[in-house]
């Protein structure tokens, strides 16, 4: 077999953007459409995502929630009623004026006059106010509360600068939207769904994750608090993989979501929104991405091991095809990480080694390459993709016995779903620094090229309005965010960098995607 070694063009340590474009291509997940912004998921990348939108829904239900279905259409009108969320949303919003194209008489479309629309309408790029809306309507009494909804949707943000998976002006997600007694009950509420984000970052994808509060100038347009998850890419950036907020009785007061409460009073409910969207796939790709391609967790992976035939174009094909279906349905048979082990037995045409390398670029976890030999030895040649090289450079197969492969599939699972999450987590927890006191030593920590890029971990003293505008400015000039306080971070015990006022949390500050 051969073992020449199929690496992509661009490393990560040499250009990390090239690579993520590099490691989309061979990985075959997407493709440009032709309209700005926006991609084409292909099967593979789809795959993935189907498998996070799977896990997570499951989560989603195990807390109470239903899904639903609103329009991709929303009144401008919605929008004017929350003045400081239209103004969070308006530059990146697409708007329809009319219903109807004519042709100008050289060949051109254009749209008709005679048709323009009585009222504009947004292409959704979030929910809040046509969910509002409803909730307006299907709310009466603290009998129909709390109401816990939830849609998996696509959403349209006109975005200047755009990236794939990372941000597109069309992106999928799912985003859910909650209506409350009072703001305990709320509050609770956006804390028990950004530990379902947690979970399903940390346990699916494989990606550790901090979760905390987002300061004020980050908070979600009209929120009251807005709480994220944070992961480390390997370049050392910071992505925020999901948000949940709590709105208070902004959005209820906007839309007019009242209850009669026990007493017979009318109440304003307290809601909540929070999303997740395919930038996850993006994460994946940064979090464990190699210079072969991508590495998928299985928890995601569509399918977790792939068998590949070396098939001759011969008559001693049909035998080894039949050796390959009852290895396949072997280890079928088996569960791993809560379900069955899902298995794809390639079939199509071309050399086996071809093959191998477009599924070490997919990222199928595990790869089994069987050919006459094997088949007259009754074993299998097992590649890992999360260990795909020996230490004398060639791809480290190992050589089980048909059965013990079989046997040996489940555990196996599990061992690299639980090695991606570790190398992550140790690579993110070397790369965050905790002794930055000064402006300067920030300035410098981030000037310092030969130094990994991570996160520094800094003293806070809250500060807003002003303050805070300042503060975001300074960081602006060296291309740093803040990112959130963290949960269960040790207690302040200093001055704020940025204040020099008694700090009274820490935050974490990093560049970011």
């Amino acid at each position: 077999m051969s073992n020449i070694r199929h690496a992509l063009s661009a490393r990560r340590a040499d250009d990390f953007a090239a690579w993520y474009q590099e490691v989309i291509s061979a990985a075959d997940l997407a493709e440009e459409s032709g309209v700005r912004g926006c991609m084409v998921i292909k099967p593979w990348g789809y795959g993935i995502w189907e498998r996070i939108q799977r896990l997570m829904d499951d989560r989603i239900k195990a807390t109470g929630h239903d899904n639903c279905y609103f329009p991709i259409f929303i009144p401008l009108s919605n929008f004017e009623r929350e003045a400081e969320h239209v103004e969070g949303f308006a530059k990146e919003m697409a708007v329809v004026t009319h219903h109807r194209l004519i042709a100008d008489g050289n060949g051109k479309l254009i749209p008709d006059p005679e048709a323009k629309l009585e009222e504009p309408l947004v292409v959704r790029p979030t929910s809040e106010t046509i969910i509002g809306d409803a909730m307006a309507r299907w709310i009466q009494s603290w009998r129909d509360l709390p109401l816990l909804t939830n849609q998996w949707a696509d959403v349209v943000r006109w975005e200047m600068r755009t990236r794939m998976f990372l941000r597109t002006s069309e992106f999928l997600w799912q985003e859910g939207h909650t209506a409350h007694e009072d703001a305990t009950g709320a509050k609770e509420h956006t804390l028990r769904m950004l530990e379902v984000y947690r979970a399903c970052a940390e346990e699916d994808l494989a990606m550790p994750v901090i979760a905390g509060e987002k300061p004020e100038n980050e908070r979600f347009p009209g929120a009251v608090e807005t709480w994220s998850i944070e992961a480390m890419m390997q370049d050392g950036k910071a992505l925020q993989a999901g948000t949940s907020h709590y709105l208070g009785t902004n959005f209820a007061k906007a839309s007019g979501i009242q209850y009669q409460d026990r007493e017979g009073s009318q109440q304003y409910c307290h809601t909540t929104s929070w999303g997740t969207s395919t930038r996850l796939i993006g994460g994946v790709i940064m979090t464990h991405g190699d210079d072969d391609g991508l590495r998928v967790p299985p928890a995601i992976a569509p399918h977790q091991v792939v068998i590949l035939p070396m098939l001759r174009d011969k008559p001693e094909d049909e035998a080894l095809l039949a050796y390959c279906e009852t290895l396949r349905a072997a280890i079928a048979g088996h569960s791993a990480l809560g379900e069955k082990v899902r298995v794809l037995l390639d079939k199509k045409p071309g050399k086996a080694a071809t093959k191998r390398w477009d599924w070490v670029r997919k990222g199928a976890p595990v790869i089994l390459e069987i050919g006459g030999r094997d088949m007259e030895n009754g074993t299998v040649s097992l590649l890992r993709r999360d260990r795909l090289w020996a230490e004398n450079g060639k791809p480290d197969f190992a050589a089980p016995t048909k059965e013990d492969a079989a046997a040996s599939i489940p555990a196996l699972l599990e061992e690299i779903q639980r090695a991606l999450f570790d190398e992550a987590a140790a690579r993110r927890d070397a790369n965050i620094t905790r002794d930055i006191t000064t402006m300067e030593a920030l300035s410098a920590f981030y000037d310092d090229a030969a130094k990994y890029p991570g996160w520094a971990e800094v003293q806070w003293s809250r500060p807003t309005g002003a303050a805070l505008d300042n503060v975001v400015e300074k960081l602006k000039a060296l291309k740093l965010t803040v990112r959130n306080v963290p949960i269960g971070a040790a207690p302040a015990d200093g001055a704020c960098i940025f204040t020099g006022e008694a700090a009274v949390e820490r935050i974490y500050v990093a560049r970011a995607y």
